[in-house]
């Protein structure tokens, strides 16, 4: 079976709980999962000098993931970010401005890793500073050949309606859940059922995949010519910390094995389920979920 290469490239970032602090930022979270399910994922960030940086590479060493492409920033602090888990086990975000992922650069290196690479996600939160946004646009550009996967991941108030427009053109593949999606059908003036916006972005960009999750509803994924509904199932949440970017990596990674969509669909689901029941974005996952 081939070991297909899948680049995160975007924020890597410390989730600070209220007890604790774990390595995530979704871009990271995609490489780490991607990896632990029998791909390649390769992490593509910047980190500062610190101690938390210099944590951040040894953290993602001992999970046996690539650090090569991972820049040492010597004027930003590494990136963190304030979780806060409410009691369904939901969290939310607040992102510190002006860190090291903000100043990612795109060199020759990372060119030549983007014109190997099979798939590569990539988000809106890394595209807040305009610095980052031509390094992603740059290394995407140097990848014609791989899979775009656009997992919009909308923070905040690091959005526009032009930026998420320009990544969609680049995009072969939209991840976005239900929130985003009501605030997207709001900005682009899309119908209001989520089964018909979607179509509606599909038909538009010309998308591969539009994937909607939906939390304890279940998910939907729709390519040109088909469409799987998967309802939710029940999860003894720990945290939803990572299990969409769990999701993202295990649907890439089950669509570049040309699994059927209704496999690929049931199988990412399963990967997300798992996370779900474990604390942190980046839980040692089993065996048996890794693609034969």
């Amino acid at each position: 079976m081939p070991t297909f290469t899948a680049i995160g490239l975007g924020e890597i970032l410390w989730d600070i709980l209220p007890d604790d602090r774990k390595l995530g930022g979704a871009p990271a979270n995609f490489a780490y999962h991607v990896n632990s399910l029998g791909g390649t994922g390769i992490p593509v960030s910047r980190i500062g000098d610190d101690d938390l940086g210099r944590e951040t590479l040894d953290e993602l060493s001992r999970h046996g993931i690539s650090t090569d492409f991972i820049t040492i920033d010597q004027e930003h602090l590494t990136g963190t970010v304030d979780a806060e888990i409410d009691s369904s086990g939901g969290a939310t975000y607040v992102f510190p401005d002006d860190v090291a992922w903000d100043h990612l650069a795109c060199d020759d290196q990372t060119e030549k890793l983007a014109a190997s690479a099979d798939a590569v996600c990539f988000g809106t939160l890394a595209q807040r500073s305009p610095i980052s946004r031509r390094a992603i646009h740059g290394f995407l550009e140097a990848a014609p050949q791989a899979l775009k996967v656009y997992d919009i991941n909308l923070r905040q108030n690091f959005y526009d309606q032009k930026r998420i427009h320009t990544s969609l053109e680049m995009a072969d593949v939209l991840k976005i859940n239900d929130e985003e999606l009501a605030i997207v059908t709001g900005m682009f003036g899309l119908p209001g059922e989520d089964r018909t916006a979607l179509r509606e972005l599909s038909g538009r960009y010309g998308l591969r995949l539009a994937v909607l999750t939906r939390g304890a509803d279940g998910s939907l994924i729709l390519s040109p010519d088909a469409e799987s509904n998967l309802p939710g199932a029940p999860v003894d949440i720990i945290d939803t910390i990572g299990a969409g970017d769990s999701f993202t990596a295990a649907m890439t990674l089950a669509h570049l094995h040309g699994m059927p969509l209704d496999d690929m669909h049931r199988y990412a689901a399963q990967v997300a389920a798992f996370v779900c029941g474990q604390a942190g974005a980046m839980p040692i996952l089993p065996a048996h979920l890794r693609i034969r």
